[in-house]
């Protein structure tokens, strides 16, 4: 009855003659049934582990990015099949991979994300120890923001008053430096920003061929705009040298 082309389809009397219809108690109980139940379970199979998946992306992405993941979940739908079993089975097989797939790059992406912030914050601290002012502006916003003991408590806004340690201070007076960046703890703050906190140690050899290390620890804020990190705010507190 549900056959689109008229001419194929059965009419009114044909289908009252029907096994499904005439012997409705001993026919319509059995045939399909099996068939139906197992779709069914793979259909129900399916939408709880595309649940939990959606679960974790809410989880780990900000609001903005809930909407996205909200509508590519409401494209999905499950395809309905008049071939063999063997097919279904075999397209179920590959949507599942997919899924997996899905999961464990959702799974990895705030990991690599981490690991980013820390890589960048070495390369910050790499340019500070080697006083190349030229390669810390590209890691740094132009309106950087800071607490840091050089500012007596005060909040410094701005290049330049880091620009006078880099041009008279950083690189010119300790004859060996040695940067250890020990226990980094990453937060993120949605997908545009991060705030990673640690412990700074520096070692360095005096004029007189006296070893010192010093120790500092620092906060940094890193905001994304363009598609590139960049450092907005940080807050050291020095606790001198041994």
């Amino acid at each position: 009855m549900l056959t689109v082309n008229p001419q194929r389809r059965i009419n009114a009397t044909e289908a009252l003659k029907h096994p499904w219809i005439c012997q409705r108690e001993r026919v319509a109980s059995v045939v399909h049934r099996q068939q139906t139940v197992d779709c069914l379970k793979k259909f129900n199979a399916r939408r709880k582990l595309k649940g939990a998946i959606l679960t974790t992306m809410l989880a780990t992405r900000n609001f903005s990015s809930r909407s996205i993941v909200a509508k590519k979940g409401d494209g999905s739908h499950v395809k309905e099949s008049t071939e063999s079993n063997t097919t279904v089975e075999d397209d179920d097989c590959k949507e599942d991979r997919k899924v997996d797939r899905s999961a464990t790059v959702i799974a990895r992406e705030p990991e690599a994300r981490k690991q980013e912030i820390v890589k960048l914050t070495e390369q910050l601290v790499e340019a500070i120890t080697v006083g190349d002012y030229e390669a810390y502006t590209k890691l740094c916003d132009p309106h950087l923001t800071s607490f840091e003991p050089e500012a007596l408590s005060n909040l410094v806004e701005g290049m330049e008053f880091h620009k006078f340690y880099f041009d008279n201070v950083l690189g010119k007076f300790r004859k060996a430096i040695n940067t250890t960046i020990l226990n980094p703890n990453v937060h993120l703050l949605g997908d545009e920003a991060a705030c990673i906190a640690y412990v700074r140690l520096s070692q360095y050899i005096d004029r007189q061929g006296v070893p010192h290390t010093e120790q500092a620890e620092e906060t940094r804020v890193w905001h994304r705009h363009d598609g590139r990190w960049q450092h907005i705010h940080f807050h050291r507190s020095q606790n001198g040298s041994k």
